[in-house]
């Protein structure tokens, strides 16, 4: 669904922090407590939005359900806000990039600190003990 169309990247960009706006004044539901937009693909007709999120929830359904509950307010207060004819139906995702971003992070430091502890060969024993592996 991405989009090159300027247009369409402009009103993705204010969608989103249209979003950000509504949530955090005018939502009261506790499902989408700590929800962050990280991004919004638009339509080229700007008919439909994938709306991406990130919580710090660990239950990402909730939110995810939250949000869909509240789609029709959403849209609706992005109408009073925004000077477009029409406004995009929204439909969200969870953005796992962000989680799988953290994942790769702790694996690599985990990596880093195991080869820290073990004990380092010298760049000599590393040459011998290559040429003592033939058949």
């Amino acid at each position: 669904m991405s989009n090159n169309n300027p247009r369409s990247r402009r009103v993705a960009e204010q969608i989103r922090q249209e979003l950000a706006s509504i949530l955090m004044r005018e939502m009261k539901d506790p499902r989408v407590v700590g929800v962050s937009f990280t991004a919004v693909d638009v339509t080229s007709d700007l008919e439909h939005a994938k709306v991406w999120f990130t919580t710090f929830n660990p239950d990402n359904q909730a939110a995810l359900k939250g949000l869909a509950s509240a789609a029709g307010f959403l849209r609706s207060e992005l109408a009073k806000r925004m000077s477009i004819r029409t406004v995009p139906k929204l439909n969200f995702h969870y953005d796992e990039s962000v989680e799988r971003g953290a994942h790769l992070s702790n694996l690599i430091d985990r990596a880093v600190e195991e080869d820290r502890r073990r004990p380092q060969d010298s760049s000599e024993d590393a040459t011998e003990n290559r040429g003592t592996d033939e058949t």
